[in-house]
């Protein structure tokens, strides 16, 4: 006998009408929350506050260079906190104590404090500490704050991936003759790095949208360019909402990819063929007997020489 595993009971009829109503309701509240915000913002959304992103100009010298910002800090940030998430996820998973410990120490530290207190830390030290030109300080600002905080991340992922896999992984390698740096490198790192990517790439939704705290350290991102927009145009509630929604189609084609990749991983792991084996000879079933019973009772007399 199998038993379903969900985690509440499958709710009756009078369950489901409640719940119908409940929902109904609370669509109908959320509708005229939205209604009354419109309506209040109803100056603020005239058409010809739209009237300004029908120009071209206003693309080309704020929107698209914005967003160029944007990107290119996300993307710089990315690969600086894949690589240090992947050395910290190692030192997290290292036998050495002192190497675990202090990985656990900065990981721990880097996550508990604000992505924006990082970036503020980082763009006056760059400033009193290494003296860079004003025009490199926001983006190194940006890029160390949001690589210090996603790379703890990055690296609490992998070490839970590898706790994830089951122990006879480990036991393997080492019955085989590896080491224990050798078992985690070869053998537990490449699974739990495949295991944990769908949260890997939903990282980067993180990092995309924490780029608009550069606002706060003067980097020209895409908040700031559209707000500059709006100091010239007067249309501040219309600029933010454009760039709320270039914000929502790109991180919604990131949320995308990272379930395809889920799915694409899964169905990879749950496919697997069985591979035909060559015909070899089959061991003989001691239950059976060796010859048949015309055979057994065969009479001597009746073989040659």
């Amino acid at each position: 006998m199998t038993a379903q595993a969900v985690l509440f009971d499958v709710p009756g009829p009078r369950a489901q009408r409640i719940n119908t109503i409940v929902g109904a309701v609370g669509g109908a509240l959320l509708l005229g929350g939205v209604g009354v915000v419109v309506w209040g913002l109803r100056g603020e959304l005239a058409p010809e506050k739209w009237a300004p992103f029908l120009d071209l100009d206003s693309w080309v010298y704020y929107v698209y260079p914005g967003l160029w910002m944007t990107l290119q800090a996300a993307l710089v940030s990315v690969v600086l906190a894949t690589l240090l998430g992947f050395l910290l996820g190692m030192g997290r998973l290292s036998h050495n104590r002192a190497v675990s410990w202090i990985t656990a120490a900065f990981v721990e530290f880097f996550r508990s404090v604000p992505v924006l207190m990082m970036m503020l830390f980082a763009y006056y030290v760059s400033l009193f500490a290494f003296k860079l030109p004003g025009e490199l300080l926001p983006i190194a600002g940006v890029i160390v704050g949001l690589t210090l905080y996603n790379s703890c991340v990055m690296a609490e992922l992998i070490r839970a991936g590898v706790h994830g896999l089951p122990k006879g992984q480990r036991e393997a390698g080492l019955a085989i003759g590896l080491t224990q740096g050798q078992t985690l490198r070869s053998i537990l790192l490449p699974q739990a790095i495949t295991a944990m990517l769908p949260s890997l790439v939903s990282q980067l939704v993180v990092i995309l949208k924490d780029t608009a705290l550069g606002y706060m350290v003067t980097y020209p991102d895409l908040v700031r360019s559209l707000q500059n927009l709006a100091v010239v145009k007067g249309n501040l509630v219309v600029s933010f909402l454009v760039a709320a929604v270039i914000f929502i189609v790109i991180n919604w084609n990131l949320t995308a990819f990272a379930h395809w990749l889920e799915r694409k991983l899964a169905r990879r792991r749950a496919g697997g063929r069985a591979v035909a084996m060559p015909n070899l000879p089959v061991a003989p079933n001691p239950d059976e007997p060796m010859y048949t019973d015309t055979e057994q009772f065969e009479d001597p007399a009746s073989y040659t020489r």
